[in-house]
């Protein structure tokens, strides 16, 4: 995931293919050393930690082992990743962003990005990864990139004033054989971030930097203007124009970049030419790499474009099928290629891109995590960690030795160098118009001279004799990049435009050598390595581009859908050295070195990462992930096989070759051997311990072996699978109880006819673990089958008791026990009778009580008993309901009955003889059959005010009178509500009506003493 977002920065970054390649490198390297640091097998070792890169040392003391490893390897790594990665961009373009994504990814792992804990011995993982990464970052001060000046150039400055590539021609330049910057106001750089109009030379002093395997004989150091030029992997001068003369080294410089302009002209896809682009008919390149001019023009096809010696492949042999054609216009496919490995705008720069492919194969369903494709399959953590440190080192090494070239030879650029030799005009013949030996030589067809009546001619014939290419037309045929697309036609040379966008037009660094060639190669180099398989997973590497996506950019294309399509990592690599061509960037001058140096950066990448992955601990010169055995040097890969038991060469087999002979373990010296226990052997004698059959069927026992006599020991002494065969065989029955008599569970047939201890004759026997029971025992009363008859206490005198479940002496008829044994048992009786066996209190003769209840069980009920009458009592208030009278044996009354029928009025407690008659109310009170009435001891009725009335909360009432008074408050049904008292203080009491529900409510208040009455209606709202 780090990486992955490290390649969204790149894209998002200034586009600095060394600096990305840098970039890359260095995370991978504190990636794979934190993931090292904790090694336990003593395999694998740093590369930086406790090591000196350069003039820097990282100090080092080892780190303590935790249990969960995995987990702290990715913590160490994921903080040295973050460290270095804030570090890296934060100059970039889209810093904010950037960090943003960084800084996200720390929290989605639970990681605290400010712990900035260095003190790694304490365990801490964070730890580890901060000082690993904060190391790199102090280094990178020293590596010779000028890192902490932004990579400022130190002391490169071009030869040649920049070109306006408005102008006509390139009338500025100074030395055609030396780069030329551009001037192209609004440019952009290869990310389409804004970058100053005039180019400036992008870190020409590479040379310098640390790199990760290139080694010191590689590196010649050269001399410029008094400054040390350091040069991997010297490739020697370009071919130079010579201004005064044509041949050699000319000729060289004109054919490459004649070439160019004739790639040119493959990129219109209505040319009506045709190509299968699929692995079929281009890749797998068999032609070794030019050296000379005539290889070169035998290697390159100048007219048609493509290398000779890549015709493709018969089959796929992942899948034993043939590739299935693409055939596309010709068109179609050379601008597809052009902009796809030119990693314009939005991409990752070619070091980048290769990370991509890289993390594409690893992600892919038939991939498999062996490193170099043999040993056993490594878990993710560790593959990735050591996948990326490779292809980082090659990329690395790569952007080293390309830009030292680059800076040091400091060649030219096609668009330059057309421009100029058109200007000089044409070096093919000395007698047509406009010759120069410098000039650019003529071909028909694709460079000619510009005629009278050619449409070129211009005004007044102001173009006659200037020169012509059949190329692409350029940006003044294209309106809309979205509609419109420019073709190939003839155009005047001084006006041609290389194949890219409009504000990017051609890198701002030499051509020699192509960083693209470089990059790749290494890249295709390193992955075939590692994967031990020079193949796409499958087989098959492919990535689609619709039909009219506008994914050129600069034009509308393509026409149709194209797939691109590689069998091969190499094969990729020789489709992005192409596409450069037909881009207009490099001529194959550029291109061959890039790829032969590629193949040193890439395989000494590997190399260097394998010695610190693995060791060769027998000497032999195979690394344990490759050797069956590093701790014996003559067993290793392409070892002699010999007959010795092992597996020399490690290809699985052990002494392939030989005829193989069969023996068997004979461990009893019997002379018959174990069928389980086989030796396979090239030997020519018969090994000690062994036969050459395998025929014993115990290979422990020397008595026992085919031909052996048959005894009785329980053993197939002749391994005729029998045991005991031929011998009179006797059943035998367990005896447990030792009373003489067995079962028949679990017989034993045996030879020997001695009856076996614990064992009987017979199987007569009902309960073998009973001595007492067997044929022939006394029957007993104990509820068994004695004498085995199949029938318990037969012959017995039998006895019946009854259940007495409640215990009071008599049973019920429902559940009879019949024993053999006359004494009663417990929980029974003698006597039956009871009619409820559950109650104690009942049984035949028990007195009678009044309980609803048979008690003596003569099938009456309270029988014998006084009988009274009693009456309801609903309200509760002493007196009965006259209609509802019961007759019961019981005394006193129960509730809710009295012992009369007196009250009126069952449903109202206040209405009952007792009562005082109230007047006004129109109910009969006291049940006298009046209402109203007079009695003898009338109240004295009290004239009251009472406000508010209706009521809410507290009623006030005013009267003549001082002191308490009984209060009754009844509803309008004369039910009684509640009772109380209230106290009247200068003629005024207060009743609080706050609890009552809404309704008509009549209020008595009595002074029983005085005889004095208030009868009031109350209305509570």
């Amino acid at each position: 995931r780090w990486n992955e977002l490290m390649l969204q920065g790149i894209r998002e970054d200034f586009a600095r293919p060394p600096a990305n390649a840098r970039n890359l490198f260095h995370v991978s390297m504190a990636m794979y050393d934190a993931w090292a640091a904790y090694d336990t097998t003593g395999t694998s070792e740093t590369l930086f930690l406790g090591k000196t890169l350069g003039t820097y040392t990282c100090q080092y003391d080892g780190v303590p082992i935790p249990a969960d490893i995995e987990a702290a390897r990715r913590k160490a790594m994921s903080y040295a990743a973050y460290r270095i990665l804030v570090r890296r961009f934060s100059l970039s373009p889209n810093a904010f962003a950037t960090i943003t994504r960084f800084n996200d990814y720390m929290e989605e792992l639970g990681y605290d990005t400010g712990n900035f804990s260095t003190d790694y011995t304490n365990g801490d993982p964070a730890a580890l990864g901060n000082y690993l990464g904060y190391c790199i970052i102090f280094y990178s001060n020293t590596d010779g990139a000028n890192e902490q000046n932004n990579y400022i150039n130190q002391y490169y400055a071009p030869v040649n004033p920049p070109l306006d590539l408005n102008t006509k021609g390139d009338p500025t330049i100074l030395d055609v054989n030396r780069w030329q910057p551009l001037d192209r106001p609004g440019a952009v750089d290869q990310n389409g971030n804004p970058i100053p109009a005039v180019q400036v030379f992008q870190m020409p002093e590479w040379g310098n930097v640390v790199p990760f395997a290139l080694k010191p004989e590689d590196k010649d150091t050269f001399m410029r203007a008094g400054q040390n030029w350091y040069v991997y992997h010297d490739p020697g001068p370009p071919p130079m124009l010579d201004t005064s003369a044509n041949g050699d080294p000319s000729e060289a410089f004109k054919w490459n970049f004649t070439l160019v302009a004739s790639w040119n002209s493959h990129l219109d896809p209505t040319d009506g030419v045709m190509w299968d682009i699929s692995p079929a008919s281009i890749g797998n390149n068999q032609t070794p790499f030019p050296q000379t001019i005539d290889e070169y023009k035998a290697f390159y096809k100048f007219n048609d474009g493509g290398i000779t010696g890549a015709t493709g492949r018969t089959l796929n042999p992942r899948t034993g099928q043939p590739y299935t054609p693409e055939f596309v216009p010709r068109g179609d496919y050379t601008r597809v290629l052009a902009q796809f490995w030119a990693d314009g705008p939005s991409s990752e720069t070619p070091p980048g891109h290769w990370f991509t492919i890289l993390n594409d194969v690893m992600d892919h369903p038939a991939f498999v995590r062996k490193f170099n494709g043999k040993g056993d399959v490594l878990d993710t953590l560790e593959y990735d960690a050591k996948a990326y440190l490779i292809l980082g080192g090659a990329v690395h090494d790569a952007a080293i030795a390309a830009w030292g070239i680059k800076g040091y030879y400091d060649n030219g650029r096609p668009v330059t160098a057309l421009r100029y030799m058109a200007d000089r005009g044409q070096c093919t013949d000395s007698m047509l118009p406009h010759y120069d030996p410098a000039g650019v030589p003529l071909i028909p067809g694709r460079i000619e001279l510009v005629e009278a009546g050619d449409p070129l001619e211009g005004t007044a014939g102001a173009n006659i004799g200037k020169i012509k290419f059949y190329i692409w037309k350029g940006f003044d045929f294209i309106g809309n990049p979205m509609n419109d697309f420019a073709g190939v036609g003839w155009i005047l040379a001084e006006d041609w435009w290389p194949y890219q966008r409009i504000t990017f037009v051609t890198p701002p660094f030499a051509g020699y050598i192509s960083g693209h060639s470089t990059f790749s190669r290494a890249s295709a180099e390193a992955l075939t390595l590692l994967t031990g398989d020079e193949y796409f997973p499958g087989g098959l590497g492919e990535y689609h581009i619709a039909a009219n996506s506008n994914f050129l950019g600069l034009e509308k294309g393509p026409s149709v859908d194209v797939t691109l399509q590689w069998a091969t990592y190499r094969d990729a690599s020789d489709e992005t050295s192409l596409s450069r061509i037909w881009g207009s960037i490099h001529p194959p001058v550029d291109d061959i070195p890039g790829r032969i140096i590629g193949i040193e950066c890439g395989t000494g990448s590997y190399y260097k990462a394998r010695d610190l992955y693995y060791n060769d601990d027998d000497g032999d010169g195979y690394y344990s992930y490759e050797d069956c055995d590093d701790h014996n040097p003559a067993i290793h890969p392409g070892a002699p096989d010999i007959c010795d038991g092992l597996d020399n060469d490690c290809d699985g087999l052990i002494d392939k070759g030989y005829d193989m002979v069969t023996y068997y373990l004979d461990a009893d010296g019997d002379g018959f051997g174990d069928p389980d226990i086989s030796l396979d052997t090239c030997f020519s004698y018969q090994p000690m311990n062994f036969v050459d059959n395998a025929l014993d069927c115990d290979d422990n026992n020397p008595e026992v072996h085919p031909g052996a006599t048959e005894i009785c020991d329980n053993l197939d002494n002749d391994c005729d699978g029998m045991i005991d065969d031929s011998l009179t065989m006797y059943t035998y029955y367990r005896d447990n109880d030792g009373d003489g008599f067995g079962t028949d569970g679990n017989p034993i047939v045996t030879c020997i006819d001695q009856v076996p201890g614990g064992f009987s004759t017979n199987a007569l026997d009902c309960d073998d673990d009973n001595p007492e029971i067997y044929p022939g025992a006394m029957e007993i009363c104990d509820n068994l089958d004695n004498d085995c008859d199949g029938m318990i206490d037969d012959s017995l005198t039998v006895y019946g008791f009854y259940l007495d479940a409640d215990g009071d002496g008599f049973g019920t008829s429902d559940s009879v026990l019949f024993v053999c044994l006359n004494q009663v048992p417990n929980g029974f009786a003698e006597v039956d009778g009871d009619c409820d066996d559950n109650n104690p209190d009942v049984y035949p003769d028990a007195p009678e009580i009044c309980d609803d209840l048979d008690n003596n069980c003569d099938g009456s009920v309270d029988e014998g008993l006084p009988l009274y009458i009693y009456y309801t009592d609903g309200d509760g208030d002493g007196y009965g309901n006259p209609d509802l009278p019961i007759m019961t044996c019981l005394f006193p009354s129960p509730f809710p009955y009295v012992d009369n029928g007196l009250d009126c009025n069952d449903d109202a407690p206040g209405i009952n003889p007792g009562e005082t008659e109230v007047f006004g109310d129109g109910i009969d009170n006291n049940c006298d059959g009046l209402v109203d009435s007079v009695s003898s001891t009338r109240n004295i009725t009290l004239e009251a005010f009472s406000y508010p009335n209706p009521v809410h909360d507290v009623l006030n009432i005013q009267a003549d009178f001082e002191g308490p008074m009984s209060m009754e408050l009844s509803n309008a049904n004369g039910s009684l509500i509640r009772s109380g008292e209230v106290l009247f203080s200068q003629g005024t009491a207060r009743i609080n009506f706050a609890e009552e529900v809404p309704g008509v409510y009549v209020l008595r208040l009595l002074d029983r003493i005085h005889q004095k009455l208030i009868l009031l209606r109350v209305v509570k709202m």
